[in-house]
């Protein structure tokens, strides 16, 4: 047994059993005991126990195994980001995240799901620091070779640098299967026999202070360090302030490869929570999984299972495939992992957790980018995942039950801008009063996941009813009823365009006022609930903007044809919003608002102006739309930017959004109606073959595979659930009426066209608008 020591090398043993040290290094041993020491190297070990440890080195061949080692090195692999210079602008740096967690690498500050701080228009995101804010720095005049890296499969960034005696990597990840926890690990390997020790700096700028959070130190914990505190000032008034717990390793200013060493590792672990007991439980965790040698491991396996399910690959144009998988990598970093659906979920902001401090990117709130542009993506692929977006709405209802009040109507009124209660905290209250479709937007998601889950257990016990009834409501209280054209009116709104307000009947906001009142008549006749006759009279009767003479929808009532607009806003009625229309209107829609789009507008825009050119068979034109996106693409870590020229929101989820949509709708032609799955598949010079890996529909996964003039789907054969079998699933071609069922485990192959994916028992006929 060895104690109070400063390192110790153990070798050529069984097993090892390692207690209260700041660092341990693995290798092949019988039996050793440390206790009450500050660095410890094992090396090979069949098994290791662990406790009270929080820094570890291990002579292990390699941080990862050699297949991810080479696919990590190969730059032709998509799913690797790689260059050897760190971007000018440091807001483009990879964030980290994990659905709870969200980090920008080598950043002193970090976030956390739902810890805001600030009332009402002051409320932003708290600011947390950060231990793990370290960069590894080799010894002076020791320049070397830096490479770096973005693992998208694995979520792991790594920093390599090579001299001609040593390199060094540091690897830095949010883990994905235990989201309170955050790790560093360095690993150096020696590259010539040499019997001097080498030793690198590790440059920290962390400080255990923010300007939201008034930390206290705690006693230590199992040898790790230990602060806590609370946000200075509760969202509303006479609430509660968070807690946030942080317990981290300490860190050390160098780490030195021993003489007898070839290589070693070292790793640090971070935990945040909100009470002590829980983040002493995550701190256990972690160095549990260090000590059973899965603490990578599962993390990587977390990965592996969300990229088996969601996978939309293309064979074309490199910067079109890449952009693909940034987009859903940072996408599915911002959600939970499957197995946390049950735990708190605190929405997703435009960009992301790893930024929203106060005055930062829209402060970490949650907009109707969520539910329009993030979650549609995620609902085809893992409903489970979409489902947590329904319950950050449920939980807000208090809050947006007192917004309606406040303003004088009925039923809910989501937040504009919302945070962990519901009330609006927008700084600018004409958002909050005007940019009422938020109502709309969220209730499109809810119907979204309906139709894909028929999951009537989200409306009964989940309490997805009381949204749906209550924005209806809201709707009713809402309009105006005019006798003069006999129709129902919304007046002074701000429509998603929002160069303008003040308006009346906005096309898009009075379009989802429309669905969201007929999908609440729909859902009462399911749950056998007494609908209000007032619902479906407002939908029938709500002024629906038509230009009958120039066969065109007018933004707004008064819109003048060639005014200027800022974003996607009347393209948004045939994709997503499904609104009935000829292919010649739609033409004229897109014709009449593509050049007066204003080009610094925000990134989201042209990918639904290239789904409307795909719906009508114009692939080209639609690829350059798709291409005008690039620029929003700030490399080499595919970090999005609100605007053209790196303004506006960083690691802007709502552009990747809509950009994702627009491949995996626009080239699909996939869209989610009352009984079916519709599908009209098209390819372009540029996507020659497109592969949908994992796509979600009734209790089913399937693979979808264009190429070529045929189209192949595959059902996943997959195990019955708490005996909820899925659906019967068969394919029915539009022109032909052939109707193909599918088989668990088989691939079925027929012509591309147009077509609907539905249950075999349907009777109902499903097309493409």
């Amino acid at each position: 047994m060895v104690s109070c020591c400063h390192s110790v090398l153990l070798s050529w043993f069984p097993v090892v059993m390692v207690s209260f040290c700041h660092g341990f290094l693995l290798s092949k041993c019988p039996v050793v005991m440390v206790s009450g020491c500050h660095g410890v190297l094992l090396s090979w070990f069949p098994v290791v126990m662990v406790s009270c440890c929080h820094g570890f080195l291990s002579s292990s061949p390699s941080l990862r195994s050699p297949e991810e080692a080479k696919m990590a090195c190969d730059p032709s692999d998509p799913y690797v980001f790689t260059t050897d210079t760190l971007p000018s602008d440091l807001r483009f740096l990879p964030p980290l995240a994990n659905g709870l967690l969200g980090w920008r690498v080598y950043d002193d500050i970090m976030h956390m799901g739902g810890v805001y701080n600030g009332e009402g228009g002051d409320c932003h995101r708290a600011d947390l620091p950060c231990p793990l804010a370290v960069r590894v720095k080799m010894g002076e005049g020791e320049e070397g070779k830096h490479t770096y890296s973005l693992d998208t499969r694995t979520g792991l960034f790594t920093h390599t640098v090579c001299t001609e005696s040593v390199c060094v990597t540091q690897a830095l990840y949010a883990h994905r299967h235990y989201p309170n926890l955050l790790v560093m690990e360095v690993l150096m390997v020696r590259q010539v026999t040499s019997q001097e020790p080498i030793t690198v700096q590790l440059d920290s700028s962390f400080s255990p202070q923010s300007k939201d959070i008034v930390f206290q130190e705690d006693h230590e914990y199992r040898g790790a360090r230990h602060i806590f505190g609370q946000t200075k000032e509760s969202e509303v008034e006479g609430g509660s302030c968070p807690s946030v717990h942080i317990i981290w390793t300490p860190l050390m200013t160098s780490l030195t490869l021993q003489p007898e060493q070839s290589q070693s590792r070292w790793g640090f672990l971070a935990a945040f929570a909100r009470t002590n007991e829980s983040a002493q439980s995550c701190f256990d965790t972690g160095l549990q999984l260090i000590a059973d040698g899965n603490l990578r491991p599962s993390h990587n396996r977390a990965w592996a299972e969300l990229w088996l399910g969601s996978r939309l690959e293309i064979a074309g144009e490199e910067p079109l495939s890449r952009a693909l998988i940034g987009c859903l990598f940072y996408l599915l970093s911002a959600f939970p992992s499957l197995d946390q659906t049950k735990a708190a979920f605190g929405g997703v902001s435009p960009g992301g957790l790893s930024n929203g401090g106060r005055g930062q990117d829209y402060w970490g709130h949650v907009f109707w980018d969520q539910d329009t542009w993030m979650y549609p993506s995620i609902a085809l692929f893992y409903p489970s995942l979409a489902r947590t977006v329904l319950e950050y709405r449920v939980g807000t209802l208090e809050g947006a039950r007192a917004n309606a009040e406040q303003q004088g109507y009925k039923g809910v009124k989501f937040a504009w801008e919302s945070a962990v209660s519901g009330r609006e905290v927008c700084p600018e209250d004409i958002y909050g009063q005007q940019e009422i479709h938020i109502n709309g937007d969220v209730i499109h998601a809810f119907q979204h996941y309906y139709y894909l889950t028929q999951d009537l257990d989200m409306f009964r016990e989940g309490r997805g009813s009381e949204v749906v009834w209550g924005v209806a409501d809201y709707w009713v209280s809402r309009v105006t009823w005019s006798s003069e054209d006999q129709s129902y009116h919304i007046k002074s709104v701000m429509p998603p365009d929002e160069y303008y307000y003040n308006v009346d009947d906005s096309v898009f906001t009075n379009t989802v006022a429309k669905n969201s009142l007929d999908f609440a008549v729909e859902l009462a006749a399911l749950l056998q609930y007494p609908a209000p006759p007032e619902w479906q009279a407002v939908a029938e009767r709500l002024n629906i903007p038509f230009d009958l003479d120039l066969q065109y929808h007018p933004e707004f009532k008064g819109y003048k044809k060639g005014g200027v607009v800022k974003q996607a806003d009347v393209v948004l009625l045939g994709y997503p919003l499904g609104l009935p229309m000829s292919a010649a209107v739609r033409r004229n829609d897109l014709e009449a608002y593509e050049p007066v789009t204003d080009p610094r507008g925000p990134a989201m825009t042209w990918g639904m102006f290239a789904v409307a050119w795909m719906e009508l068979g114009e692939t080209e034109r639609a690829q350059e739309l798709l291409e005008k996106c690039y620029k929003n693409i700030q490399g080499p870590f595919q970090v999005w930017s609100e605007s053209t020229d790196g303004s506006g929101a960083v690691n802007f989820l709502t552009g990747m959004g809509g950009f994702l949509q627009a491949v995996l709708f626009g080239y699909t032609g996939f869209r989610v109606q009352k009984d079916c799955l519709s599908f009209s598949p098209v390819l372009s010079d540029a996507v020659t073959e497109l592969s949908v890996t994992g796509v979600s529909y009734l209790g089913n996964k399937l693979n979808w595979l264009v190429k070529g003039q045929e189209v192949s789907v595959k059902l996943w054969d997959l195990p019955v659930h708490a005996g909820k079998a899925s659906a019967a699933l068969e394919v029915v071609l539009k022109a032909s009426g052939t109707r193909i069922p599918l088989t668990p485990g088989q691939t079925v192959t027929f012509p591309r066209e147009a077509g609907a994916l539905r249950r075999r028992d349907s009777a109902s006929s499903c097309w493409p608008i």
